[in-house]
């Protein structure tokens, strides 16, 4: 059987069985990440029915970010992914499980499990640049809405004379967490699609600090200098 019939079989199992109301973890994200994925493993010896499998299904267990067992999501995820090939897919070669497995409880950066395997490593640099770029800024802003946390501190933006901050400014999330992730990423091909990225949420910063400052149609470019991993 084709990749793409087991991903039509996947995502039609999803959208019977996948119930939850996180809009930013839908089965367009899932099918981005496999893209992603895609990309990166080209030319690479990966087994891309392992890593299709666990793109599709690395968030079907998937806690809020404020749950106190977030870092345990992963881990969850994985043991519910094992279920449903055996349960819901018996023509799935068994042998593939634990590789399936792994790769789904090694993509989460809360649970920071280091990825033994090449489709592991696959996957977690795939889902994280979901974080990066334009998708990664509507998704950071639109989790930011749902926890009803603020934007952003307009006096300090970017945190210089104060404690960074995510849980109460959501733009400290960029240097908190999402700028390092090109510094984790277990592939080459990875790190670089994330520092493209990642230059793009630099260039955001450094667009909504001029405006802070009345500067509408410049950047600071002093924010390009002190965070893009391209231009520094």
């Amino acid at each position: 059987m084709s990749l793409t019939r087991w991903q039509q079989r996947y995502e039609n199992w999803l959208q019977q069985n996948w119930l939850h109301d996180d809009k930013a973890h839908d089965i367009a994200h899932l099918r981005r990440v496999w893209m992603s994925a895609n990309r990166i493993m080209q030319h690479s010896a990966a087994d891309p029915m392992v890593v299709l499998t666990a793109c599709y299904f690395h968030d079907v267990v998937n806690l809020p970010k404020n749950h106190p067992e977030r870092h345990l999501a992963s881990t969850y995820a994985a043991e519910e992914t094992r279920r449903i090939l055996q349960q819901d897919f018996p023509d799935f070669p068994q042998e593939l499980l634990d590789g399936v497995a792994h790769a789904v409880q090694a993509h989460s950066f809360s649970a920071r499990i280091t990825p033994q395997t090449l489709e592991a490593k696959i996957v977690q640099d795939a889902d994280r640049l979901e974080s990066l770029g334009a998708i990664g800024l509507a998704r950071v802003f639109y989790t930011a809405g749902a926890l009803g946390r603020p934007l952003f501190d307009s006096e300090d933006p970017l945190g210089k004379e104060r404690e960074l901050d995510d849980v109460k400014w959501t733009l400290d999330h960029f240097q908190k967490k999402l700028l390092r992730l090109p510094e984790t990423m277990q592939t080459e091909a990875g790190r670089l699609l994330a520092e493209h990225n990642a230059d793009f949420l630099v260039q955001y910063m450094g667009k909504l600090c001029a405006e802070l400052q009345g500067n509408l149609t410049t950047i600071d470019e002093s924010v390009l200098r002190d965070f893009s991993p391209i231009h520094s």
